[in-house]
């Protein structure tokens, strides 16, 4: 199988957004889009700083599977899940260490040092979200019979951040915090994400386009196994 410059380079992009969006997810910011209660404060709903970035990955996952199909798509979400624990084991070891200045040793414990079940929701919540997200573009192309690209890369998101973001926050949080908080989270959390790509709709229109007149390609998954442990297929 030849594999093109061009599907490299997506690969690529969408590998570099997922590790960047795990390095810069411990900061957490408020972008005024709502609160939730504690006890009788009313605090902003808190983001990850991954969100600026994090939502393009799911992007350029549509892009994958629009143009070359849910088994090339398949391929590079395994590829990334496995570069990514690649960087996360890294991290690990060089936090093993010692430091020279006992200050930057904390500094880098704290942003790099992942503890175990956030790194638990973090993979679960990948391989869910990103897999349903290929698995229901894929599907609603043979039903929409190539139509509707825009129909097709919103509801994607939907279904794939929904579970992303559910699974992620359920594994990550709960029993640390009230369940109406959690839930509260969870709905801020996909709101924005959705948004994102309803808002990244005509770049992924572009993007599709360009990609399938350059490379003389349109998949449709007709015959397609959806088992995602199917990597060699």
């Amino acid at each position: 199988m030849v594999v093109s410059q061009r599907f490299l380079v997506v690969a690529a992009i969408f590998i570099t957004c997922l590790i960047t969006a795990n390095i810069i997810a411990v900061k957490l910011i408020t972008m005024g889009v709502g609160s939730w209660r504690l006890g009788g404060l009313e605090l902003p709903a808190p983001l990850p700083a991954a969100i600026v970035i994090f939502p393009l990955s799911y992007i350029f996952g549509d892009i994958l599977t629009e143009v070359y199909g849910y088994r090339q798509a398949r391929r590079v979400i395994w590829l990334g899940f496995f570069c990514n624990m690649i960087a996360v084991g890294a991290f690990w070891v060089a936090g093993q260490i010692p430091a020279l200045d006992a200050d930057v040793q904390t500094a880098y414990d704290r942003i790099l040092g992942y503890t175990p079940r956030i790194l638990a929701a973090s993979f679960a919540a990948y391989l869910v979200g990103e897999f349903a997200n290929s698995y229901v573009l894929a599907k609603m192309k043979i039903r929409t019979k190539g139509r509707f690209l825009w129909a097709r890369t919103i509801g994607s998101t939907i279904v794939g951040q929904g579970l992303d973001t559910s699974v992620f926050i359920a594994i990550a949080f709960g029993g640390t915090l009230p369940g109406v908080v959690i839930g509260g989270i969870i709905i801020t959390h996909w709101l924005v994400k959705t948004i994102y790509e309803v808002v990244a709709t005509p770049f992924t229109y572009v993007v599709v386009n360009y990609l399938k007149r350059k490379e003389d390609i349109d998949t449709y998954d007709y015959d397609t196994d959806f088992n995602p442990l199917l990597v060699t297929r």
